[in-house]
């Protein structure tokens, strides 16, 4: 006869037929903790069915081009302790941080020194770098992929009406000498999406929905483990509150003001501009 006392242990032992290790591994550790937590809680019948209309109301949310699993993921904390925990780097290597909900379309390959902006508003700007080992060997041909918001906040998908598909984002290989660059213009701070659960779940806990102003990167290249992560704009609003708890100091990099002619002749933009330059470090694989 099954009680409140017995139910955890009877539902482990229902995984005993479970063939792949790990999943049993997994399912047990989320029963114990599923179960440790409604009796440490008192939760009640109601609180429950809330919860379930709240998964399902989640679930209806997400689409092709948008994932409020994610989002839930990342405003409870989930995706950045996951990529944490799965983040062990060598010192001096590009540290990851979160996918983010966005990373939901192919971004279009472009050569070095486009322009992502297709839609302008934004205050101009190049970003550059290289992309290199972990002993500061360039990476030849290495795989750029980029996507960020327009200057309003928005990504291509959110306003398909007013953004060209591919807005924001490109595929760049590096060259020779492991360098990059391309044209886009400042990224602003933006709120992630609140005109679902996850918007509702941040207004019921009093929270804002910002993220500081960034633009997201996945370098990979032959022999090194790829690298997700993002460059945040230094003395961006919300960088000490960010709403998905994914900025870490060493992705803060100045985008700086320059009127230089020649650099703008180089690059191809007009003056003034703004120029952010890093290198992206990987780890050999």
């Amino acid at each position: 006869m099954t009680t409140d006392v017995t139910v955890t242990d009877e539902a482990v032992a229902s995984l005993e037929g479970t063939a792949d290790p790990r999943l049993r591994e997994l399912l047990t550790g989320l029963i114990r903790h599923l179960h440790a937590f409604a009796r440490e809680t008192g939760l009640t019948q109601a609180e429950w069915e809330r919860a379930i209309g709240f998964l399902t109301e989640t679930g209806k949310m997400c689409t092709d081009t948008r994932q409020e699993f994610i989002l839930l993921s990342d405003v409870l904390g989930l995706s950045m302790l996951v990529e944490t925990i799965n983040g062990d780097r060598a010192a001096g290597s590009t540290e990851s941080t979160v996918l983010g909900p966005f990373h939901m379309t192919e971004s279009p390959v472009r050569e070095l020194g486009a322009n992502i902006d297709l839609v302008g508003g934004g205050e101009p700007c190049v970003v550059s770098g290289r992309i290199v080992s972990g002993d500061g060997t360039p990476l030849p041909g290495a795989v750029l992929d980029v996507w960020q918001a327009d200057g309003n906040g928005f990504y291509d998908v959110q306003r398909p009406d007013l953004q060209p598909p591919g807005n924001g984002r490109g595929l760049f290989t590096a060259d020779a000498e492991g360098r990059f660059w391309f044209r886009t213009c400042v990224p602003s701070p933006y709120p992630i999406p609140t005109d679902g659960p996850v918007g509702e779940l941040l207004k019921a806990t009093g929270r804002h929905p910002y993220r500081p102003a960034h633009i997201h990167f996945i370098a990979s290249a032959e022999g090194h483990s790829p690298v997700t992560t993002h460059i945040f704009v230094a003395g961006s609003d919300y960088l000490d509150s960010d709403a998905v708890f994914a900025v870490k100091q060493s992705l803060v990099e100045d985008f700086t003001p320059t009127d230089d002619s020649s650099l703008a002749r180089e690059f191809g933009i007009a003056n003034p501009f703004r120029h952010a330059r890093f290198d992206l470090v990987l780890d050999r694989a």
